[in-house]
């Protein structure tokens, strides 16, 4: 009996610390810099996050600091792979480490605008959450057919699909795109390319494949669901309300164009796999990821969804470390060992992360730290506590 009271009082505890934890918060005006935490306001062995902070520095990505290099050495095996949209020279290694909103440690140049690559999925994923929020989209599950009927979802294959496939990258949605082709996007190293073009397609739901012209597949329908640009709506429902700085970009390719109500507007990438993406800077990309700690909170105002952000954050069937675009450290192929299973994260090539720990109030960003090192890196953070 008294384990079970003692047991009790502890978890009331822990809730009510939590709690407190989110209503202390801190959320920064415009412009306004992050605050560092005060000595002695949260408990962690600092020599230990230092620690941390020597291994991503020491751990840079080892791809070209031209992206545009980097780029095409990464996907050169893919048939047609060039680059069609902007790209940029990155900086250095970069990132911030937060707790309740407060910086404990950062390197590297904050403010500094670069690439993020697939990071920008998750944000693409969150136009996707506000879609629904606002009813445009009325289930996740509805077939994406159903509201877009030029052609990018007719056949007995592609009709099947809806917004969580597409969400979910498990499609197979079959066809060409602003000129690249389903089939060609990270094509199997074994077997020839005839076999992968001409395979049978896979059953919506079943089958998760990393896939850019899936992707912007996405982002194209979204477009036409809005009716306006998807950088708008990301402006206008998410970063002017967050306070993020004028600074970020979001492009498409160059020839990504479509017409909606009369008005040519660019449909934007989900990645920079051929260029493009979201450009923005660590300190921005960290108050995304505080909006996503205070599950969709900022200060007074609900911006997305809890309801959203749960479903985001719900492994899917084919890959249980993968939701709605953020990835999940479920016990999986994408586990990180000494790291809590509730983290969820974006994660963008190159090596640029944004790291959410809801229950202990954890925000990490890094940039530019070599992809196979995350997962260490994660961990030291993680002994600091």
């Amino acid at each position: 009996m008294k384990n079970l009271l003692f047991a009790t009082v502890l978890l009331v505890a822990c809730s009510t610390s939590l709690q407190t934890n989110a209503q202390q918060i801190n959320f920064p005006d415009r412009y306004e810099t992050w605050k560092t935490a005060g000595k002695g306001q949260f408990k962690v062995d600092q020599k230990a996050l230092d620690k941390a902070v020597e291994y991503a520095n020491a751990n840079e990505y080892s791809g070209s600091r031209d992206l545009r290099i980097a780029i095409l050495k990464g996907f050169e095996k893919e048939p047609f792979h060039q680059i069609l949209g902007p790209t940029k020279k990155r900086g250095g290694p970069a990132g911030m480490i937060m707790k309740n909103g407060y910086v404990l440690a950062s390197w590297g140049d904050t403010k500094r605008v670069d690439m993020t690559f697939s990071v920008t999925k998750s944000f693409l994923s969150t136009v996707a959450g506000l879609a629904e929020d606002q009813g445009l989209i009325k289930d996740t599950k509805d077939k994406v057919g159903g509201y877009i009927w030029d052609g990018t979802f007719d056949g007995a294959h592609n009709s099947k699909i809806t917004w969580e496939h597409l969400l979910q990258q498990n499609s197979d949605w079959s066809g060409e795109l602003w000129g690249g082709k389903d089939w060609a996007d990270r094509p199997p190293s074994e077997g020839g390319l005839d076999d992968w073009k001409f395979r049978t397609l896979n059953e919506p739901g079943t089958v998760m494949e990393y896939n850019d012209v899936r992707v912007n597949v996405l982002a194209y329908s979204l477009t036409h669901v809005w009716r306006k640009p998807v950088p708008l709506v990301l402006k206008e429902e998410v970063m002017d309300k967050i306070g993020a700085t004028t600074s970020w970009r979001w492009f498409g390719y160059e020839n990504a164009w479509t017409v909606i109500d009369g008005i040519k507007m660019k449909s934007v990438t989900g990645g920079g796999h051929s260029g493009a993406g979201l450009f923005i800077s660590t300190e921005d990309m960290a108050r995304f990821g505080t909006l996503f700690l205070n599950n969709g909170k900022w200060e007074d105002e609900q911006i997305i969804s809890e309801d959203w952000i749960k479903k985001a954050t719900t492994p899917s069937v084919p890959n249980v470390n993968y939701g709605y675009m953020w990835w999940l450290n479920q016990q999986g192929g994408r586990h990180w060992d000494g790291v809590p299973e509730h983290v969820f994260y974006a994660a963008g090539f190159g090596g640029n992360f944004i790291v959410v720990d809801q229950k202990s109030g954890l925000v990490i960003v890094t940039r530019w730290l070599e992809p196979s090192k995350i997962g260490e890196f994660v961990k030291q953070v993680y002994e600091a506590f």
